[in-house]
């Protein structure tokens, strides 16, 4: 059932309050109605068989029987006024109100109903409530695509989706007088709800005894480190690998940049800020996905020039490529002049995959399983299928870092960054190999490659559109990462020189940089405030030059930090304060989208959207994940790390690693590397 033209174009504009007399007669038929669950009960006051199966299909089964029975009992315990069933019918939703200014969902009251549990007269039998939310009709917005206008209902448990999908046509034909297509779904069971957990499987089981093992040996070598050990330079390394004591003190150590002239601190502040930026962004996402009482509101939002802000937070994706590529070439090549350019390879790819992938592995298969087990809500399946469906397919992917290319959703949405990286540091030592050998002709060499990989950027975009394939494609996000590897070879052969600016230079250095970063953020805010789309041309013509543009503004922020033309930003980028947090920021990177999506799914009620209220979220979901991803820390990324550092040969030559970007380039035991990069801990 569908609202007409006009009426839409008053619910788009916020003006179909003053417009009473274009709803269809469908809709006024709604706003009559009696509250959704009085009208149930009245009409299935005598529950049928007719009424749970389209006659002459199939005659009734167990399970008919047992949801007419419970439908029955339910029907009777209302009109007895018993409060296990007032409480069942009191859980059901209403018509949104404020339909017409976006709030199309009404939650009804979840506890209230999966709380239930009734013991049947005269059987053994327990009456439980099942939570679901129903499709009353579809609103057509244009602009933001059909709305569902939904609500929750409260069935008895042992009717399944059929049952109740029947139970709810019959019920709206004969109240609106409508027939339903047999496309339209109006529930879909999968995403029902009773008090039940479902038990632990194997995969579950066996998750909670590694982290239960990894947790034991953790608290043991904390004891033995903290009760047994006088001198902590004659731990054993065993106890020293997982004893939280020696890991939180490596966390919290902070290194004076001033003792060392290899010291790059703004590092640590562009990554820590671009993490922020990440989880900032997401929240909004997620904030636009869960029912608001004010959708449309969102229009205005998104022609605002804040909207900008956050839908380009995908620069700071871009920014840990630059400094994944950045800090590959500068730990590389100082590591290569070291052993007269030798590299050995097989052992650098071996350790880059061990130093990722044990956090990774565990948060697959946390991300699986435990979002449903861990809380309930109206909406957990929902977000549980956002995180855990991919990885039943695609987790092998993940694993082979392929999950860029993957046909399907990515397991560990966020992870698409790891494969994308992955790739870029696999055809490392050829770059590397170049650039020692041929310098120049090779730089030259590899600025020729950007531009053809920008230029297949560039037609695929002509040819396929912008899409997420596109978004998460290798070579759509190679231009930061060559430019950094560039960049990190210009620092490599001028280490130690000074460079001298007269305050022009500085000055322009800074107006272009900052030109760049607002040009890229906010060059299509003519076309967002004025609700128009961008032509495909143009489009292409935007991402392909903004992937160049960014990384190139960064260049110069961290070379004017560097070199003593940073002033304040040099102040703020360089504080010790960032340290810890971009040493934990790959734990962060890997585990905010958990926290960020369960804390949407246990919500209750719906939510006001406006720029506080998710800032208010943000700063939650932010100690959260800062919480989880310090246990993270302590009880896999760092003992796995030292274990790693302490397993494999001795590197003769070294195998240069560098520190793993924000996504792969955020953490280390022994951080410096990822600002001093000095060889002597490349392997960190």
């Amino acid at each position: 059932m569908d609202m007409d033209g006009r009426t839409l174009m008053l619910f788009l504009c916020g003006l179909a309050l003053a417009s009473a007399d274009t709803y269809t007669e469908q809709a006024q038929r709604v706003m009559q109605m009696r509250r959704l669950a009085v009208e149930f009960i009245d009409y299935y006051q005598n529950l049928t068989a007719v009424d749970l199966i389209v006659p002459g299909t199939r005659l009734p089964n167990k399970e008919d029987l047992q949801c007419m029975a419970e439908m029955a009992q339910l029907s009777q315990g209302v009109q007895s006024g018993s409060i296990w069933a007032l409480r069942m019918i009191d859980s059901w939703g209403r018509l949104p109100a404020g339909l017409l200014y976006g709030n199309v969902k009404d939650l009804g009251n979840f506890d209230e109903c999966v709380r239930v549990d009734h013991h049947m007269e005269s059987t053994s039998l327990r009456l439980r409530g099942k939570y679901c939310m129903a499709k009353l009709f579809s609103i057509d917005t244009g602009a933001m695509g059909k709305l569902s206008v939904q609500t929750a209902v409260c069935f008895p448990a042992s009717c399944n989706g059929e049952h109740m999908e029947r139970l709810l046509r019959k019920l709206f034909n004969q109240l609106l007088n409508i027939e339903l297509s047999p496309e339209t779904e109006l529930i879909n069971d999968s995403n029902c709800q009773t008090a039940e957990r479902e038990p632990l499987d194997f995969l579950a089981i066996f998750t909670i005894v590694i982290i239960g093992v990894l947790g034991a040996a953790v608290l043991l070598c904390t004891l033995i480190d903290y009760f047994l050990c006088d001198d902590q330079k004659q731990l054993p390394s065993l106890v020293k690998i997982f004893s939280a004591r020696a890991n939180s003190r490596s966390l919290f150590r902070i290194v004076d940049g001033k003792s060392n002239p290899n010291v790059i601190e703004c590092l640590h502040g562009i990554r820590c800020l671009s993490i922020i930026w990440v989880i900032y962004g997401h929240d909004y996402s997620v904030y636009f996905i869960t029912p608001n009482i004010n959708v449309i509101d969102l229009i205005p939002w998104f022609r605002s020039s804040y909207s900008m802000f956050i839908m380009h937070a995908q620069f700071s994706v871009d920014t840990f490529f630059f400094l994944s590529g950045f800090l590959v070439a500068m730990v590389a090549l100082r590591a290569m002049e070291r052993s007269r350019g030798k590299l050995n390879v097989p052992l650098m790819y071996l350790h880059r995959y061990l130093r990722i992938t044990p956090v990774l592995a565990l948060a697959i298969l946390v991300y699986m399983r435990f979002v449903p087990l861990l809380g309930s809500g109206p909406l957990i399946k929902i977000f549980d299928r956002l995180v855990a469906a991919p990885c039943e397919d695609n987790w092998l992917w993940t694993f082979l870092y392929v999950q860029n290319y993957s046909p399907t959703a990515t397991c560990v949405p966020q992870s698409w960054y790891l494969g994308v990286d992955m790739q870029l540091y696999f055809i490392s030592p050829l770059l590397l190999i170049a650039l020692y050998k041929w310098g120049k002709k090779a730089v030259a060499g590899i600025v020729l490659l950007m531009l053809l990989l920008a230029s297949c950027l560039f037609s695929t975009m002509v040819i396929m559109g912008n899409n997420d394939k596109i978004y998460n494609s290798t070579h759509t996000r190679a231009s930061p990462w060559i430019i950094g590897v560039i960049f990190g070879y210009y620092l490599h052969v001028n280490r130690g020189k000074s460079f001298k600016l007269n305050r022009l230079s500085v000055w322009l250095g800074w107006l272009i940089s900052l030109g760049l970063i607002f040009t890229c953020m906010f060059a299509l805010y003519p076309y967002a405030a004025n609700g128009k789309d961008l032509a495909t041309v143009n489009d292409a013509f935007y991402v392909t030059f903004t992937r160049i543009a960014w990384p190139l503004a960064l260049v110069w922020v961290v070379f004017a930090c560097k070199y003593g033309y940073g002033g304040l930003a040099n102040s703020f980028l360089s504080s010790p304060l960032w340290q810890p947090l971009s040493k934990l920021s790959f734990c962060v990177y890997i585990w905010h989208l958990f926290i960020v999506d369960f804390n949407a799914g246990i919500g209750r009620t719906n939510t006001y959207f406006s720029d506080y209220q998710v800032m208010l979220r943000f700063w939650h979901d932010f100690g959260l994940t800062l919480l989880l991803a310090y246990l993270m820390y302590i009880l896999v990324e760092a003992p796995f790390a030292a274990l790693e550092m302490l397993l494999l040969p001795a590197r003769r030559p070294p195998a240069p690693v560098a520190p793993k970007s924000t996504a792969t380039e955020l953490h280390s035991q022994n951080f410096e590397i990822a600002s001093q990069s000095e060889p002597k801990k490349e392997s960190d």
